[in-house]
């Protein structure tokens, strides 16, 4: 098989399949049945969240160390854990950031890396790739910010693909691969443009609702 592209990253999530890598390396395509999508309208910060947001310890940035959060996200869990980041998939997904499809969300504290997350935008449907955390906190802010993007923007999809524990807390849901395809269709049709929120929407939903 040839090498991992940003090509072949846009014409896998166009038709709902995702790349991930074996512990050998070796790359596999998946296309989860049922999917698991968090709701962006129904999202809400947990009560623990919402001091951190008010305090604002964290400074957020968009798109300014892309890989490195990557290679954050791609570190084991533990002794026992593997990653399923090989650096064929970072190579290929730093591509598409430079194509402006493929995006980072970062939180700082003192100008050092400290949390994130990074996916891909498409029309406007998000798919949600990893999170990490250096710091508490650090990786949920990261996410908030990521869902006032998307609601300022008029995304209609936010895709995590697998059910977990770590989905679960944000809000996600199963729903069968044919719903997903339909909602990932639409999704596709419309234009969105991933773009850094502005002040007056930072704690705004899309309605002008408070999201604390």
């Amino acid at each position: 098989m040839n090498k991992l592209t940003a090509d072949d990253l846009i014409y896998g999530y166009i038709n709902g399949i995702f790349p991930m890598a074996d512990s050998d390396g070796t790359l596999y395509w998946y296309a989860p049945d049922p999917r698991a999508i968090i709701p962006i309208d129904t999202y809400k910060p947990a009560k623990s969240l919402r001091p951190v947001l008010n305090k604002k310890q964290f400074d957020i940035r968009i798109n300014e160390n892309f890989e490195q959060v990557m290679r954050y996200c791609s570190l084991p869990r533990s002794e026992t854990d593997s990653t399923w980041i090989s650096e064929e998939i970072i190579d290929a997904y730093t591509e598409l950031h430079r194509m402006g499809l493929a995006h980072s969300i970062e939180t700082y504290i003192d100008n050092r890396l400290v949390g994130g997350l990074y996916g891909v935008s498409l029309g406007a449907a998000f798919f949600g790739e990893s999170m990490f955390y250096l710091v508490d906190n650090a990786s949920k802010v990261a996410f908030h910010y990521l869902i006032i993007t998307l609601r300022q923007q008029k995304f209609q999809l936010l895709d995590t693909q697998f059910i977990n524990d770590n989905v679960r807390r944000y809000g996600a849901i199963e729903i069968p691969k044919p719903d997903y395809m339909k909602q990932l269709k639409a999704a596709l049709r419309k234009k969105a443009r991933f773009t850094e929120p502005t002040i007056e929407h930072l704690f705004k939903n899309h309605a002008g609702d408070s999201v604390l």
